[in-house]
């Protein structure tokens, strides 16, 4: 009999499950679920950059991608050997003393501040300002320097902060707080114990503030000075972490009942979705992947001789064994890419939108002219933008309407516009942003190579490589190197189905899984060599009015 695991990938909008043949890594049935609450727009402020999810998004969906996989697919529930889970972050939840979700409960069902703090929650800034002032004054130890030096607004520790200083309630109510990743595996294994339960490497490395040097999580004393509650809180955390290639615990009867799956199977160690999707996208060392959807986050491994205790300034972290064990784990990338894009094609269609809502147009007729704007209008402008010459398009954008996460994370920083005249029209300014967002991935391969880290080849993944022409032939132009597109069309949940795999012992070590599961590539964006010299002028000014923006000065 077959053997099969499943990769359970939860992004910003929707959950995909896949259900994946362990012996080859052929996917033979997956689903997609859509969060409600969250397209409603439900616990959210984008003027106050507050997204929140309830985690009843993350439950139902779930519950309905396993169950329609296995009841589509026809493969026996005993041959599915594993299960492992990947989600944003960082995106962490309050819950009780037993591990129960706050938003779960009668009180705090319709609080925002109960919810998870999704990883594009830019609330936050002030509290990580205070964090980063601290690691550099306190006296002591910096905990900042395995995370490129500078904390973040969408991290751990500034995100809690913010929610136990707004909220008294929330703040008295949670017991402890945990990443989506390990919130969602502790609920598959049957959440009894939480003390005891293994939290991912990933996420504690990466967002926490965790390493072995120091003993796990930071100083209490530390913690304190930012807030009594915090060093408190760390009692009830973690002090030891778990790769993902480690069992987490086994499918409680009431999951394996709700999902169609057997009692008993494995659950991994939970990880986060750019982790997941590096490894489902056959990550190396000397390899950028590129995993690129409403934002980016550039993975990278290299040997822990390679580095020779050095720090890599300005990036999200390197964390042993976070994305390939034994290995270090970099990680960089953009708060902004499909987002950016996302909000031009906004900024045009909604007032067209409420103008037609306003016109008495019949609803049949204004769904209709809905539904063809939703999904058209993005190609419209693509095509638009593919016509224009770079070199003859002036238009400047600034990729940071979300603030900037990699090089030097800065969540104040705003996005920009220059050189429009009357002639600009929606195409270019749309090219102008595609390209800000590729000259902000050149800026991350810059800094990696500026501190010695080798790349030698570029992958890309996600929605937004397998979709866009447009985008990743600016990126190869731009880059100035060929790109590779993964094949997988869900590599996040194919990498958490190669962990899933090894878990389960199907396979002794993650890069054996790799090899036997990896799905290759299916295309190759080369650069266009008379685009060369055009390109690198255009960076340069994209690097000045960045300068001008930051600093208020040119270069």
């Amino acid at each position: 009999m077959d053997k099969y695991v499943l990769g359970v990938d939860f992004g910003t909008d929707s959950v995909r499950s896949v259900l994946v043949n362990a012996a080859d890594g052929k996917t033979v049935a997956s689903e997609v679920f859509a969060y409600p609450r969250w397209k409603e727009g439900r616990y959210c402020n984008p003027g106050k950059n507050q997204f929140r999810q309830h985690p009843l998004d993350h439950l139902e969906g779930l519950e309905h991608t396993i169950r329609a996989i296995m009841g589509n697919s026809g493969v026996p529930k005993t041959a599915v050997k594993g299960i492992c889970v990947d989600t944003t972050g960082s995106s962490p939840l309050p819950v009780d003393e037993q591990g129960k979700a706050l938003a779960l409960s009668q009180k705090f069902k319709e609080n925002p501040n109960a919810q998870m703090v999704l990883w594009k929650d830019h609330t936050a800034v002030a509290e990580a300002d205070e964090i980063n002032e601290l690691a550099r004054s306190w006296g002591g130890e910096d905990f900042t320097k395995y995370e490129g030096g500078i904390y973040s607004s969408e991290w751990f520790w500034a995100k809690i902060l913010h929610i136990i200083r707004e909220d008294r309630e929330v703040a008295e109510a949670a017991h402890s707080w945990m990443e989506h990743c390990d919130y969602l595996t502790y609920e598959l294994i049957g959440g009894q114990h939480l003390p005891g339960f293994k939290r991912s490497r990933c996420a504690a490395g990466h967002k926490a503030l965790w390493h072995e040097s120091w003993g796990g999580l930071p100083d209490s004393q530390f913690l304190e000075q930012l807030d009594p509650r915090l060093a408190a809180l760390k009692n009830n955390l973690y002090k030891d972490t778990y790769t993902s290639d480690t069992i987490a615990g086994y499918l409680s009867e009431s999951w394996a009942d709700r999902l169609g799956l057997e009692p008993g199977t494995t659950v991994a160690v939970g990880t986060f979705d750019a982790h997941a999707g590096a490894v489902g996208g056959e990550v190396a060392e000397g390899t950028l992947v590129k995993v690129m959807g409403t934002s980016t986050c550039d993975i990278m491994v290299t040997s822990p001789a390679s580095l020779e205790n050095k720090t890599v300034k300005g990036i999200c972290g390197q964390v042993d064994g976070s994305v390939i064990p034994g290995k270090i784990g970099l990680e960089a990338g953009q708060s902004g890419f499909g987002d950016v894009l996302a909000w031009f094609v906004q900024l045009i269609q909604k007032p067209v939108l409420a103008t037609l809502s306003e016109s008495g147009l019949d609803e049949a007729t204004y769904t209709e002219i809905s539904r063809t704007l939703e999904t058209n209008l993005i190609q419209t402008l693509s095509n638009q933008a593919a016509l224009l010459s770079p070199d003859t398009s002036q238009v400047m954008a600034l990729d940071w309407i979300n603030g900037r996460r990699t090089p030097d994370a800065n969540q104040n920083l705003k996005g920009a516009l220059s050189e429009l005249d009357m002639g600009t029209h929606a195409g270019s300014i749309f090219l102008a942003l595609v390209e800000s967002i590729c000259f902000g991935s050149k800026r991350i391969i810059e800094r990696f190579r500026e501190e010695g880290v080798p790349i030698q080849q570029v992958i890309g993944l996600g929605g937004v490589a397998k979709k866009s022409t447009l985008v990743m032939q600016t990126m190869a132009d731009v880059l100035d190197m060929p790109i590779k597109v993964a094949k997988s069309e869900q590599a996040p949940a194919l990498g958490a189905a190669i962990y899933a795999a090894t878990a389960a012992g199907l396979y002794d070590t993650v890069t054996d899984a790799v090899s036997k599961m990896g799905n290759g590539f299916d295309k190759v964006y080369q650069p266009r060599a008379e685009y060369r010299d055009v390109y690198q002028k255009k960076y340069h000014r994209y690097l000045e009015l960045g300068n001008y923006i930051e600093n208020g000065q040119k270069q």
